[in-house]
């Protein structure tokens, strides 16, 4: 008890002594050091709503059309090998890496992949109305160039039905471009387009449906 107590009133006494011994503007330097450098050296600095905006526009613009990285797509499939037929064959994709499973394809450049889902599937289609078409959805495609259109248009006519032909749509406006639609061997619903102004292919404006 005596020691206990004894250390106590040492302990008051250094403080009392440090209080007296420290100007008051040190010790509050002090503390300020003490919690500056509890904070990051670095803070990032934040842009503005507006910066972000004008950013985020320029990297769109800039990047859609030129720099894009490649895609990725998986979907399945009721049959590998009719799908093998069908992306190697028809479309002419080179072939990747594979497994009994799935397989995955060059698609003008993008990862395509087809994954087996069992015999009895088949894509089940909605329909919606596009400038006078009954478009299937879901479905996915390539914006190709107009002579890859018509050269893709050309090879893939002799193998598939097309479920909308090839045939220029939204005419006269912004968003004018080459369309067509089919289906793989799986009832997948593929689109390939080609703008007839590439420059319009993010351009926003309202379409009205007629």
């Amino acid at each position: 008890m005596i020691s206990i107590f004894s250390r106590r009133i040492a302990n008051h006494s250094i403080s009392k002594s440090f209080s007296k011994s420290t100007p008051k503007s040190t010790s509050t330097s002090m503390s300020k050091s003490i919690m500056t450098s509890r904070l990051p050296q670095r803070l990032p600095q934040r842009l503005p709503f507006q910066s972000l905006n004008q950013r985020s526009l320029s990297i769109s613009s800039s990047d859609s059309q030129e720099n894009v990285r490649p895609f990725h797509y998986a979907f399945p499939v009721h049959d590998l090998e009719a799908a093998k037929d069908f992306y190697g064959g028809v479309l002419g994709c080179t072939e990747g890496r594979s497994s009994a499973k799935w397989q995955d394809y060059n698609l003008y450049g993008h990862q395509i992949v087809c994954h087996f889902a069992g015999t009895t599937y088949r894509c089940q289609d909605w329909y919606n109305p596009v400038d006078g078409d009954e478009v299937p959805v879901p479905h996915a495609g390539i914006v190709l160039t107009e002579p890859q259109f018509k050269s893709l248009s050309e090879r893939v006519a002799e193998h598939v039905e097309f479920i909308i032909e090839p045939h220029k749509r939204f005419q006269g406006q912004p968003g004018e471009q080459y369309t067509m639609f089919f289906k793989d061997p799986s009832g997948n619903n593929l689109e390939f387009k080609a703008m007839t102004n590439e420059g319009n292919l993010f351009v926003k404006y309202e379409v009205t449906e007629g």
